[in-house]
């Protein structure tokens, strides 16, 4: 059966998030690190998703990579595309949103798409085009200091109209609020006058499920992964509920099958921490209180002596951590090519020591990681925090990754996550 969803994220972990809340919804999905070749032979599944490093990258190497991802899905029988960005909408007045969205939607052939990060189960909403997270719009928020992708604009509006030469504009909230044929008329109406971008407001579910419902005829829709589940839920008829796994090259999954979900694999337990956001800096300070722990900077030396650490620790105790998360202003956004390299080379160094539990925060260092180790595709299985799925890699010896965006998850979400089963 041809899979009723394809998605195609701009990061790991964001390609992570989406398949959780796919899976979570009642679809089987199957993860995909990077394009697959095209004679990959998918399992029996409900959704695919694609999950590319392309956020931060020249914007027409992020819209090569995500037309090839395109292609690929819709050789595969993907009836319909979401693209998947962070809820914080991390971007540059260059892209990749933007660029990124324009390409796929001509490649469909239509003319509209829908602007819906809204992801109110983390705290993030729409209110007359502007994004909050939490209490606070975005450009108050610690998105301000975010050293690849500051947001200083909380107005999606204004922001979107400096990333695309098609016209952008808003379906406010009192529409979105008198339901499915409202906010599809207004769809059509802004259609009409040109307009390729609607940004639509969302404060709850309930107004995603709206969304989600008035924009059937749409091919490509793009948001976070609030939207991605009302999609999902809409798709399985409203049941939602606790979602199947679709496995990668044979390996199969739960949900209709009744096979479990195979044991996260036994093994030491390193933590790999790039993210400065707020959130991951909380977790790091939190998992430095009860293991090892090395601060590796950018600087002559930094990762000869990072990979010396590892190895006399890794042997010493079951769970390390290795971050090079700081607070703002206290890392070289110039530093960030390096330090997602080092990060990447210190997994390889700690898979090939025995670890088998390998967890990683902020989407650009779960990236270089995946990519380090090789992965290519993986196993959905629970979530640890929301939207923060465990993922069982198809190799041998089996890994469990544990990919963290920069802002989820609970303050104690990296030390539980190294904790014995």
């Amino acid at each position: 059966m041809s899979p009723l969803l394809g998605c195609v994220a701009d990061d790991y972990t964001g390609g992570t998030d989406v398949a959780a809340a796919y899976r979570r919804s009642g679809l089987r999905t199957v993860l995909f690190f990077g394009t697959p070749p095209a004679e990959t032979t998918l399992p029996p599944c409900d959704a695919v998703v694609i999950a590319l490093k392309t956020r931060s990258i020249p914007p027409a190497e992020a819209i090569t990579a995500s037309r090839q991802a395109q292609d690929w899905l819709t050789a595969q029988g993907a009836r319909r595309l979401y693209v998947k960005y962070c809820s914080t909408f991390d971007s540059t007045d260059q892209g990749n949103i933007g660029p990124v969205t324009d390409a796929l939607v001509k490649a469909s052939g239509a003319n509209l798409t829908v602007v819906c990060p809204a992801s109110p189960e983390h705290g993030r909403t729409l209110y007359q085009g502007h994004l909050f997270v939490g209490d606070r719009p975005l450009a108050e928020s610690p998105m301000r200091h975010h050293p690849l992708t500051p947001m200083t604009d909380s107005d999606l509006v204004r922001v979107l109209s400096r990333q695309t030469p098609h016209p952008v504009a808003l379906v406010p909230l009192q529409t979105v609020e008198r339901g499915p044929a409202a906010v599809r008329e207004a769809l059509d109406d802004l259609a009409a006058q040109g307009v390729r971008h609607a940004v639509t407001d969302a404060l709850t579910d309930g107004h995603l499920g709206t969304i989600a419902r008035a924009t059937t005829h749409l091919p490509v829709l793009t948001g976070a992964a609030g939207l991605a589940r009302a999609l999902a839920i809409d798709a399985t008829g409203g049941t939602g509920g606790t979602g199947g796994i679709g496995g990668i090259g044979g390996i199969g999954g739960t949900g209709g099958t009744g096979e479990a979900m195979p044991e996260l694999p036994p093994g030491p337990s390193v933590i790999l921490a790039g993210s400065c956001s707020a959130a991951t800096l909380e977790q790091v300070a939190h998992a430095r209180d009860h293991m090892p722990a090395h601060h590796l900077r950018a600087r002559d030396g930094a990762l000869p002596e990072a990979l010396t650490w590892l190895e006399t620790h890794l042997g010493q105790e079951s769970r390390v951590i290795v971050h090079t998360s700081a607070p703002p202003g206290r890392r070289s956004p110039a530093a960030a090519p390096f330090l997602e390299r080092a990060l990447a080379a210190v997994a390889a160094r700690a898979a090939e020591l025995g670890a088998r539990r390998i967890v990683v925060a902020g989407g650009e260092t779960s990236g270089a990681v995946v990519n380090a180790l090789g992965v290519s595709g993986a196993v959905v299985g629970a979530e640890a925090d929301r939207g923060v799925p465990w993922l069982l890699t198809t190799g041998r010896p089996p890994l469990a990754l544990l990919l963290k965006s920069g802002n989820f998850g609970r303050p104690d979400l990296l030390l539980r996550a190294t904790e014995a089963p």
